[in-house]
């Protein structure tokens, strides 16, 4: 007997567009967007970049600059990756430079200012993990006072040589946190936190190429 064509089976289920997808495209868009609207783009590196960090910034010039970090395919597609598919003349030029940990930065800003931002940003914060400690922190035998009582366990956990004395935690010896030139442990930078020590500081962006377009 010859199969019905009415006996079909009938897929239910819908394709759902990738998130990822989607939010690249929007990226690409405003990216494009940004072109039109600001006089001058350059490509920035950074290092060891904190979220609040970039947030203080682009709120701090939301009124004549965008900052832009994407990932590097999608910022070069918005740009354009050769002369045939460029947003702008030349503007394929400086896909090249988006290599490694690099951003966008739109501006109306002359270009001696923008050069003067990014050679004075500088913000202190206190050290990751694996960051090279800029000197050496080293806490004496005696009472830390600075801590409550309940804190000794934590502290112990963290490396430190400490006891309860009379409800006061303190060192039964002498103890280095970090030394100056060696990579900060994860117990290290904990501990530099506890004591409020700023031991490393850092640039978040460098300025790495030429203006592109005006």
């Amino acid at each position: 007997m010859p199969k019905s064509k009415r006996n079909r089976p009938v897929t239910l289920s819908k394709t759902k567009k990738k998130p990822g997808l989607e939010r690249k495209g929007k990226v690409v868009a405003e990216i494009k967007d940004a072109i039109e609207h600001y006089t001058s783009v350059y490509v920035f590196t950074f290092d060891n970049m904190r979220n609040q960090k970039l947030k203080d910034l682009r709120e701090q010039l939301k009124s004549t600059s965008r900052i832009f970090l994407a990932g590097k395919k999608v910022m070069q597609i918005a740009l354009g990756r050769s002369a045939a598919d460029e947003a702008k003349t030349d503007l394929h030029k400086l896909s090249k430079f988006l290599q490694g940990d690099t951003g966008l930065f739109f501006t109306n800003l002359p270009r001696d200012d923008v050069e003067r931002l990014f050679r004075e940003f500088e913000e202190h914060d206190f050290a990751r993990t694996g960051s090279t400690a800029t000197e050496t922190v080293e806490l004496k035998e005696g009472p830390l006072e600075q801590f409550t009582h309940e804190m000794e366990p934590f502290l112990r956990k963290q490396g430190l040589p400490v006891r309860l004395n009379k409800g006061v935690a303190e060192l039964v010896a002498d103890h280095v946190v970090c030394e100056e030139g060696k990579p900060i442990s994860p117990e290290a930078a904990q501990t530099l936190r506890l004591l409020g020590t700023y031991r490393w500081q850092h640039s978040d962006s460098t300025l790495v190429c030429r203006l592109v377009f005006r």
